[in-house]
Order: C-alpha cells, then structure tokens, then sequence
C-alpha cells in the first residue's frame, strides 16, 4: 500500500509517494491546484493509496495564516470527494529543505520535493502523534 503527500499551494501542488513498507518518500510530479482532486481521484482508483497527508503551513509561532485557513477549507472539500483518510503534517521550513535538495540533487521539481519532505517527516511522527483532517 502507498501514502501520498501534498504541498499545497494556491496555483500548484506538489505530490509525493511512499510505500507503507520501504518507508521512504520520494517526489512524484507537480500539478496545477485546480486539477489536483481529480488527479488525487485518479490515483486513488489506480494504486493502493490507503491515506493523504498535506503539508500544513503555519507562521513561526505556530499560529494559523491566510493561508492555513484556505487550505484547511481546500482539505474539509478533499476529504468528502476523496474517500480515505487525510492527515496534517506540519511542513515548517519544508520548503527551504527542498530548495537544498534541489540544488545538491539536481532535481528540478521543488513542490514536489517539499511533498517528499512532507511525507518523510510524517514517516517518522509516531502513529499517536497524527493528527487527522
């Protein structure tokens, strides 16, 4: 079975896969926001995806943005149309992380990078510690 991860933003997400048993993320592809629940449907349908975790971005103080509130609501509409469980990541400084993978690996895709920052960290948070949509 596989987990897929999100980073979430308003015009672009990034998706990235891990095998419940490797244990180990790794990017997937980019998608247009707008595009991503009917790409997510499709992947559901295709593979053996038992869950979804989407980066969720807070300021330093761990406080909800703008932009927290908004995909919050993107993630309340996810979850009725996608079926399967959804979990929040924190995705603290997953961007610069990617920004760094990028440069050294040469891997051109940095949303998607993020997303396979994303589920790593979510690999590794204890099952108690998630926390669902």
């Amino acid at each position: 079975m596989e987990i897929l991860a999100l980073d979430v933003g308003s015009k672009r997400v990034g998706m990235a896969r891990a095998s419940t048993k490797a244990r180990l993320a790794e990017p997937l592809k980019t998608v247009k926001t707008e595009e991503a629940i009917k790409q997510l449907q499709a992947m559901i349908k295709e593979n053996d995806i038992m869950a979804i975790v989407i980066g969720l971005p807070r300021n330093l103080s761990g406080e909800d943005t703008p932009q927290t509130r908004w995909l919050r609501d993107w993630a309340s509409r996810a979850k009725t149309q996608l079926g399967i469980p959804l979990y929040w990541q924190d995705e603290a400084l997953t961007t610069q992380v990617a920004e760094v993978r990028h440069q050294d690996e040469k891997i051109h895709d940095v949303d998607a990078l993020a997303a396979a920052v994303i589920l790593q960290d979510f690999l590794t948070t204890a099952k108690t510690d998630r926390v669902l949509v």
